[in-house]
């Protein structure tokens, strides 16, 4: 095995970032093979070399995996649940490595969920700040109106602040129900549920997840999963840091009006 920079190897075991782990090394917090290192240009080779930080070994982190599952419903989104409920994780072959959900789906709701041991990408995915998108189609008992879609799309005030503008879009109504096109930017618990009671006397029957970012369940059965293809995990990075430039142009410039409804709406 080819030696590494130091601080590449801290940085890859998922100790610190690299410009945190230099900082470690600058500051006599590391050793290898019981000497104290303080040079930033030392390699090292990760299969034979014994690095600590802090007194603690540093050991290679596990391979990172990426699966995409179709949620059912009756699966909570947990690893372990107090109550014996079945989890996402029941429903997926015996894993080497531990994995979390990006994200939840409610223990009736279902679709798209990214499971993972990539914290940098599940944190990026996470952040209000990209505004990476998730799509949900929600059937809700009761019919919305254009006043009703209007204020979820500026944003609606909840106990734990206003959420971010959302994409609110009609897809059919019956006398007693309707189901919409929901596209949101950030996900706090029950978010749905929540919004939608603050519109009226709205309540959610069925929620899926139709995507999140580029990813879709698009020929995945329910229930089943599979592995990321490597050009997928890229589609996911560059989802954030585009977002990422976007976002960051956009505070510049002045605030987007609200999405105003179409004249072809179904609630018209």
């Amino acid at each position: 095995m080819p030696d590494v920079r130091l601080q590449k190897v801290i940085a890859q075991a998922g100790v610190a970032s690299r410009r945190k782990a230099e900082h470690f090394i600058t500051q006599g917090r590391v050793q290898v093979n019981g000497r104290v290192v303080t040079t930033l240009g030392t390699t090292v080779d990760p299969g034979t070399d014994v690095v600590t930080v802090d007194g603690h070994r540093v050991r290679p982190r596990a391979p990172l995996q990426y699966i995409l599952l179709n949620k059912p419903k009756g699966y909570v989104t947990t690893c372990e649940d107090d109550q014996g409920r079945p989890t996402v994780f029941d429903l997926l072959k015996r894993q080497t490595v531990r994995l979390f959900p990006v994200g939840r789906l409610d223990f009736n709701s279902e679709g798209v969920l990214l499971l993972t041991n990539d914290g940098e990408l599940a944190n990026g995915l996470l952040h209000p700040r990209y505004h990476v998108p998730r799509v949900y189609v929600v059937k809700v008992q009761g019919v919305l109106t254009d006043r009703d879609l209007d204020h979820l799309r500026q944003g609606v005030v909840l106990d734990d602040g206003k959420t971010l503008p959302i994409r609110a879009e009609g897809v059919r109504r019956t006398d007693t129900g309707c189901t919409v096109r929901l596209t949101l930017y950030e996900g706090r618990h029950r978010q749905i549920h929540r919004m939608l009671e603050c519109c009226g006397p709205y309540r959610v029957k069925g929620l899926q997840r139709v995507a999140m970012g580029p990813l879709t369940v698009a020929g995945l059965p329910r229930g089943q999963a599979r592995h990321l293809e490597a050009f997928e995990v890229e589609r996911l990075k560059q989802a954030i840091t585009s977002r990422a430039r976007t976002t960051g142009a956009q505070t510049k410039t002045k605030k987007r009006k609200p999405e105003k409804t179409k004249k072809n709406s179904p609630y018209r």
